[in-house]
């Protein structure tokens, strides 16, 4: 009999406190600003993959870069597509998404929304809501240097 155990994943995991918020690159072309009291779960593996927790998250993905991004949100999955774009997720476990620049995929219970350029809307695991247009200002205002 054979046993073969293949490298365990790679998982970083990134959180804030209340003092500042945290900016870090996941990889090369993919880079990730967390609001305070956030946390995420970064997963090394193709899509780079990356759970949110708790707050909000803002993500930088450039068009050249080398990987894809998933982000899970409870049951729902974002798929990225060189884009700019935050996530907020709310104690209910409701969640927010607002886009920059590109578009994203939600993957949801009753099928997959696509968000595009200057569009926001609410989600939770069954359904998206709210799909509305967004000025660039409004998408991740806490963080500081847009």
């Amino acid at each position: 009999m054979t046993w073969y155990f293949g490298k365990p994943p790679s998982i970083r995991f990134y959180e804030t406190k209340s003092e500042q918020p945290l900016s870090a690159p996941l990889a090369s072309g993919i880079d990730m600003a967390l609001d305070m009291r956030s946390s995420v779960a970064v997963k090394e593996s193709e899509p780079l993959q990356v759970e949110l927790f708790k707050g909000n998250v803002y993500f930088d993905i450039q068009k050249h870069a080398a990987q894809q991004l998933e982000v899970k949100v409870g049951n729902t999955i974002i798929k990225d597509f060189g884009t700019r774009f935050s996530v907020e997720l709310h104690k209910d476990g409701t969640g927010h998404i607002a886009v920059a620049d590109g578009y994203v995929k939600l993957h949801v219970a009753t099928g997959a929304y696509q968000i595009n350029a200057l569009e926001q809307a609410d989600f939770d695991d069954i359904k998206v809501s709210k799909h509305r247009l967004v000025t660039e200002r409004e998408i991740a205002p806490w963080r500081t240097d847009p």
